[in-house]
Protein backbone atom coordinates (compact mmCIF):
# COMPACT_ATOMS: atom_id res chain seq x y z
CA UNK A 1 0.00 0.00 0.00
CA UNK A 2 1.26 3.52 -0.72
CA UNK A 3 -0.17 6.83 0.57
CA UNK A 4 -0.03 10.04 -1.41
CA UNK A 5 -1.05 13.58 -0.26
CA UNK A 6 -1.57 15.83 -3.37
CA UNK A 7 -2.29 19.50 -3.26
CA UNK A 8 -3.37 20.51 -5.86
CA UNK A 9 -4.80 19.43 -9.15
CA UNK A 10 -1.45 19.34 -11.25
CA UNK A 11 -0.13 17.34 -8.18
CA UNK A 12 -2.59 14.76 -9.11
CA UNK A 13 -2.13 14.15 -12.43
CA UNK A 14 1.45 14.02 -11.82
CA UNK A 15 0.74 11.53 -9.23
CA UNK A 16 -1.31 9.73 -11.90
CA UNK A 17 1.79 10.08 -14.71
CA UNK A 18 4.05 8.42 -12.31
CA UNK A 19 1.63 5.55 -11.70
CA UNK A 20 1.44 5.15 -15.74
CA UNK A 21 4.91 4.10 -15.20
CA UNK A 22 3.97 0.66 -13.34
CA UNK A 23 1.13 -0.20 -15.53
CA UNK A 24 1.51 -3.02 -18.29
CA UNK A 25 -1.01 -4.21 -21.00
CA UNK A 26 -4.00 -5.60 -19.58
CA UNK A 27 -3.68 -3.38 -16.27
CA UNK A 28 -7.00 -2.39 -14.67
CA UNK A 29 -7.32 0.80 -12.37
CA UNK A 30 -10.10 1.25 -10.16
CA UNK A 31 -10.85 4.23 -8.75
CA UNK A 32 -13.19 5.41 -5.51
CA UNK A 33 -14.12 8.69 -3.98
CA UNK A 34 -16.81 10.70 -3.79
CA UNK A 35 -17.47 13.50 -6.15
CA UNK A 36 -14.78 16.35 -6.52
CA UNK A 37 -12.70 13.98 -5.10
CA UNK A 38 -9.90 14.19 -8.11
CA UNK A 39 -10.46 10.41 -10.03
CA UNK A 40 -11.16 12.17 -13.37
CA UNK A 41 -7.66 14.38 -12.62
CA UNK A 42 -5.83 11.09 -11.95
CA UNK A 43 -6.85 9.33 -14.70
CA UNK A 44 -5.28 12.74 -16.74
CA UNK A 45 -2.62 12.32 -15.62
CA UNK A 46 -2.14 8.04 -16.29
CA UNK A 47 -3.29 9.16 -19.65
CA UNK A 48 -0.73 11.68 -20.43
CA UNK A 49 2.40 9.36 -18.74
CA UNK A 50 0.88 6.68 -21.35
CA UNK A 51 1.89 9.21 -24.41
CA UNK A 52 -2.04 10.09 -25.06
CA UNK A 53 -2.19 12.65 -26.56
CA UNK A 54 -5.99 13.56 -26.81
CA UNK A 55 -7.72 15.42 -24.39
CA UNK A 56 -8.96 13.18 -21.44
CA UNK A 57 -12.66 13.78 -20.21
CA UNK A 58 -15.08 11.97 -17.82
CA UNK A 59 -17.04 9.56 -20.06
CA UNK A 60 -20.20 10.46 -17.47
CA UNK A 61 -22.49 9.94 -20.32
CA UNK A 62 -20.58 7.59 -22.95
CA UNK A 63 -19.50 5.78 -19.95
CA UNK A 64 -16.17 4.46 -21.80
CA UNK A 65 -13.74 7.10 -23.35
CA UNK A 66 -11.13 5.01 -25.58
CA UNK A 67 -7.97 6.55 -27.12
CA UNK A 68 -4.74 5.35 -28.24
CA UNK A 69 -1.51 5.08 -25.75
CA UNK A 70 2.54 6.01 -27.77
CA UNK A 71 4.02 3.33 -28.33
CA UNK A 72 4.27 1.13 -25.04
CA UNK A 73 7.07 -0.21 -23.49
CA UNK A 74 8.92 -0.21 -26.85
CA UNK A 75 5.89 -2.12 -28.99
CA UNK A 76 3.25 -0.63 -31.03
CA UNK A 77 0.60 1.56 -29.53
CA UNK A 78 -2.38 -0.24 -27.38
CA UNK A 79 -5.61 0.93 -26.59
CA UNK A 80 -6.63 2.91 -23.09
CA UNK A 81 -9.98 3.06 -21.65
CA UNK A 82 -11.26 5.41 -19.76
CA UNK A 83 -14.86 3.85 -18.21
CA UNK A 84 -17.18 5.81 -15.54
CA UNK A 85 -19.54 3.47 -13.89
CA UNK A 86 -21.45 6.30 -12.43
CA UNK A 87 -24.42 6.00 -14.04
CA UNK A 88 -24.76 2.26 -14.38
CA UNK A 89 -26.56 0.56 -11.98
CA UNK A 90 -24.78 -2.25 -11.47
CA UNK A 91 -22.46 -5.21 -12.77
CA UNK A 92 -25.32 -6.32 -14.88
CA UNK A 93 -25.45 -2.66 -16.73
CA UNK A 94 -22.13 -2.80 -17.35
CA UNK A 95 -22.02 -6.72 -19.19
CA UNK A 96 -24.99 -5.79 -21.08
CA UNK A 97 -23.25 -2.48 -22.87
CA UNK A 98 -20.30 -5.13 -22.99
CA UNK A 99 -17.78 -3.70 -20.75
CA UNK A 100 -16.04 -6.77 -19.85
CA UNK A 101 -14.46 -7.22 -23.44
CA UNK A 102 -12.93 -3.65 -22.52
CA UNK A 103 -11.13 -5.59 -19.31
CA UNK A 104 -9.99 -8.28 -21.32
CA UNK A 105 -7.67 -6.97 -23.74
CA UNK A 106 -4.35 -6.29 -24.29
CA UNK A 107 -5.22 -2.47 -23.44
CA UNK A 108 -5.23 -0.82 -20.06
CA UNK A 109 -8.26 -0.19 -17.95
CA UNK A 110 -9.35 3.04 -15.67
CA UNK A 111 -12.68 2.93 -14.21
CA UNK A 112 -14.23 5.67 -12.22
CA UNK A 113 -16.86 4.40 -9.74
CA UNK A 114 -15.26 0.96 -9.37
CA UNK A 115 -17.35 0.10 -6.43
CA UNK A 116 -20.33 0.15 -8.50
CA UNK A 117 -19.70 -2.72 -10.87
CA UNK A 118 -17.42 -4.59 -8.17
CA UNK A 119 -18.90 -8.07 -8.43
CA UNK A 120 -17.51 -8.39 -12.01
CA UNK A 121 -14.09 -7.33 -10.90
CA UNK A 122 -13.77 -9.94 -8.81
CA UNK A 123 -15.86 -12.66 -9.96
CA UNK A 124 -13.24 -12.69 -13.30
CA UNK A 125 -9.48 -14.09 -13.38
CA UNK A 126 -8.71 -10.08 -14.34
CA UNK A 127 -8.59 -9.53 -10.45
CA UNK A 128 -4.56 -10.01 -10.65
CA UNK A 129 -4.36 -7.12 -12.75
CA UNK A 130 -6.14 -4.41 -10.74
CA UNK A 131 -4.53 -1.59 -8.65
CA UNK A 132 -7.34 -0.36 -6.62
CA UNK A 133 -6.83 3.58 -5.64
CA UNK A 134 -8.85 5.39 -3.14
CA UNK A 135 -8.90 9.42 -3.05
CA UNK A 136 -10.32 11.26 -0.43
CA UNK A 137 -10.55 14.81 0.52
CA UNK A 138 -8.43 15.95 3.15
CA UNK A 139 -9.51 20.10 3.42
CA UNK A 140 -10.05 22.23 0.41
CA UNK A 141 -7.13 21.45 -0.95
CA UNK A 142 -5.65 18.24 -0.44
CA UNK A 143 -6.27 14.99 -1.96
CA UNK A 144 -5.16 11.59 -0.10
CA UNK A 145 -4.90 8.94 -2.53
CA UNK A 146 -4.29 5.66 -1.56
CA UNK A 147 -2.82 2.36 -3.83
CA UNK A 148 -3.52 -1.03 -2.85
Amino acid sequence: MQILFCKSAEETEAAGSRLAALLKSGDIVCLNGCLGAGKTCITRGIARGLGVSDLVTSPTYTIINEYETAAFNGGSPIPFYHIDAYRLSGAAAFEEIGGIDFLSGIGICVIEWAQRIEDILTAYPIADNITNITITIESNDIRKITVM
